[in-house]
């Protein structure tokens, strides 16, 4: 879809609370989602999820004339190719005030009221969640991983390192959310890490963050002091050789280059993490770090994102393809979405081990480039 078209209610900085309740029931292999709305209400999420989803595609004469006929059509044509069916009710619905909630009466549709004027894609994500209703078993083997996203460029990467975490230290996996069966949401773990703090489902009890070296490391140690079996040397083991991987590929940098001058714009836990790291290894002067979510923040307003990057006068840019376009001559890599014109294929990570290192890698090898010239100035981690 070009970038110009998106619904009146998103914002093409950051999407609204129907894209977010989108993305998170979307992560349920066996769960219909169906947008209840315009197609601009479909297209837009359909375009960063990355799966199949549904729509109703209302036009005028049924939104004058009532739009049950149309979803219940739909819903028809998806009844037992699906274990259960999600209904996201979308800002014209939810303006004329019709009732589907009775959709939900038997249990087989579950109705997400997640118009996008409720907020950000934080805040639909966990509407949605809370009407999927996790339930934690304390029997269940196991530790849940949390903060998967659809939307997130780095939501399969995030999940298979977090697994190979896990797996490392002797522990099983549990629920993953949002990446998993529905039926796995009704028997979570009682112990869960996360890959994305801003998007914590509160299922279980959090271990804490896989975002960074050292918080991976106290992470683990609070599960090998909670679960039994679960051994944190191993994974111990592989920080120290990380750190020093990185150490020393950013010593050999900054004996040619000086450290950056760098604006960033992602999430919130992700801004602070990369944040944090460019500090650590690179003593990089941090000039710009934004947040996409979180209240009074102004940094899904491109003419204010725009002021702000212009004035902090880069030379590396973490961020979107908006803050790219702003910043044509600066080092460049990706951390959050849109991120158009580059093909992405691989599972790439930002949480965990892998990511910390794919991460430096990436703000490494753009700066050397840009130092090289700008016509290999660029890189993408996504």
């Amino acid at each position: 879809m070009p970038e110009d078209q998106h619904t009146p209610c998103e914002n093409p900085l950051w999407p609204c609370a129907m894209t977010g309740a989108v993305a998170c029931l979307s992560g349920f292999e066996d769960l219909a989602v169906v947008v209840h709305g315009s197609s601009g209400c479909y297209f837009y999420p359909s375009s960063l999820v990355g799966v199949p989803i549904h729509g109703t595609f209302l036009v005028e004469s049924e939104i004058i004339f009532g739009t049950e006929s149309r979803l219940a059509e739909v819903i028809g044509d998806l009844e037992g190719r699906y274990s259960k069916i999600a209904v996201v009710n979308t800002c014209v619905p939810a303006i004329m005030g019709e009732e589907i909630g009775d959709l939900a009466s038997d249990g087989r549709i579950l109705v997400v009221d997640s118009p996008g004027f409720l907020g950000d894609l934080e805040a639909g994500y966990r509407r949605a969640l809370d009407c999927v209703a996790p339930e934690v078993d304390p029997d269940a083997p196991g530790v849940n991983i949390d903060g998967i996203c659809r939307t997130d460029p780095f939501c399969r990467g995030n999940a298979i390192e977090a697994r190979r975490l896990l797996n490392l230290a002797g522990a099983t996996v549990g629920t993953t959310f949002c990446l998993d069966r529905y039926e796995a949401a009704h028997r979570a773990a009682p112990f869960t890490v996360e890959t994305n703090p801003d998007l914590s489902s509160g299922v279980g009890t959090s271990c804490g963050s896989l975002l960074g070296l050292e918080a991976v490391a106290g992470t683990f140690e609070r599960l090998a002091a909670a679960v039994d079996g679960v051994d944190a040397r191993p994974v111990s083991e592989e920080i120290a050789w990380a750190d020093a991987r990185i150490r020393k590929a950013c010593d050999k940098y900054l004996r040619r280059f000086d450290p950056p001058r760098v604006a960033i714009t992602a999430q919130s836990a992700y801004a602070s993490f990369a944040a944090d790291l460019l500090d650590r290894y690179l003593g990089a002067e941090i000039a710009h770090v934004a947040a996409r979510n979180g209240p009074g923040t102004s940094t899904t307003d491109f003419a204010a994102v725009r002021k702000m990057i212009l004035d902090a006068e880069p030379d590396l840019v973490l961020g979107s393809s908006y803050e790219r376009s702003i910043a044509p001559g600066a080092a460049f890599v990706g951390l959050t979405p849109p991120l158009r014109g580059r093909v992405l294929l691989s599972s790439r990570t930002i949480a965990g081990i892998e990511g910390a290192l794919l991460l430096m890698e990436e703000v490494l090898n753009a700066c050397i480039n840009r130092s090289r010239g700008p016509e290999t100035g660029a890189a993408g981690l996504s």
